[in-house]
């Protein structure tokens, strides 16, 4: 082919519709009328000369070649973003992008407090924050979609070669308790009083939930003989339950600043046992670093894992910033 049968307007139609599942919607989501989508798949299709839709049942379905020209589609589209980025640092931080990524815990307590910072000394860039499981966390990194992340589960197996995995920081992980609780008042409380108590966890499939069991296991405590009294799926109501008097908890210090500063939560020492789980940086050394990732790198990174993420220890911020746009999802805590 001596000119390229498709434009980038017609690939960013195309990963539209997969993403969407129909016409109408990707033509909403793209703010075009559902005729020029059509009208651009039809063109698209006559130029490659293959069908990229079966058109035979209610959600639009990608055939074959149709999810072989996504596939490539979307690392033009990434490379491009890439290219855009890189020439606006050019201007030497006075623009451009940062995007972040986290895990749960750590996207919803922890990195607000370190992109403000970051905002403050270099106001025009714009951040992202994406707050996902670690999973889909590492991919992001891996196609580009994301600068770095701060993560606490494990990065899947097949990307630990393609990723830099950066062991950060230790997150303790702290027993709290109502501050009404008969344990409340004690320095420290023995391994077999965990036995007696009501815990409210995560799911069994969160991060978080495998390595306080993994902990507790190597400490001696059998898991299988804690009482679970009810699971959900977000560190917030589990904070609301356990000061509601419904039971105890594992969770990120991070998490419990303010509860601990009002009063309402307080945290039990166990005998001998310190649960920790070890935070991580990742970031594709394969793709393009830009100006802005190694800004927030060299001067934000070592703040936080110096102050060993005390809140306390960190000054406030001393002016308005611009929001945070930040993109989440419903996921358990990982």
């Amino acid at each position: 082919m001596s000119e390229l049968p498709f434009t980038l307007d017609q690939l960013r139609i195309l990963k539209a519709i997969a993403a969407e599942g129909s016409f109408k919607r990707a033509a909403d989501s793209l703010f075009v009328s559902q005729p020029a989508v059509s009208l651009q798949v039809q063109n698209l299709e006559r130029q490659l000369n293959v069908p990229l839709f079966d058109r035979g049942g209610r959600r639009a379905q990608l055939t074959e070649a149709g999810h072989l020209l996504l596939t490539y589609g979307e690392k033009i589209l990434s490379l491009c973003q890439e290219t855009c980025r890189a020439i606006e640092d050019l201007q030497n931080l006075q623009g451009g992008t940062l995007i972040v990524g986290a895990s749960q815990t750590t996207g919803t307590y922890l990195l607000p407090r370190m992109i403000g910072m970051f905002r403050q000394k270099y106001p025009d860039v714009a951040v992202q924050l994406h707050v996902h499981s670690t999973r889909r966390t590492a991919w992001s990194v891996a196609n580009g979609q994301i600068d770095l992340a701060i993560v606490g589960g494990e990065v899947p197996p097949e990307l630990q070669e393609s990723l830099e995995v950066i062991p950060y920081a230790e997150d303790e992980l702290a027993l709290i308790l109502p501050v009404s609780h008969s344990l409340a008042e004690k320095e420290t409380i023995q391994k077999d009083d965990l036995y007696h108590l009501n815990f409210i966890t995560l799911d069994s499939q969160s991060t978080i939930r495998k390595v306080i069991d993994q902990v507790l296991s190597r400490s001696g405590i059998d898991t299988r003989r804690l009482k679970v009294e009810m699971e959900l799926n977000s560190i917030e109501a589990i904070k609301n339950a356990v000061q509601s008097g419904l039971g105890v908890a594992f969770v990120s210090v991070s998490a419990i600043e303010k509860e601990l500063q009002i009063g309402v939560l307080t945290t039990a020492k166990i005998e001998q046992i310190v649960v920790n789980r070890i935070l991580s940086v990742i970031y594709n050394p394969n793709r393009y670093r830009s100006k802005a990732a190694e800004a927030f790198s060299k001067e934000i990174l070592p703040l936080f894992s110096s102050l060993n993420f005390n809140p306390d220890k960190i000054k406030p911020l001393s002016k308005e910033i611009q929001p945070i746009e930040i993109v989440t999802n419903n996921v358990s805590e990982t």
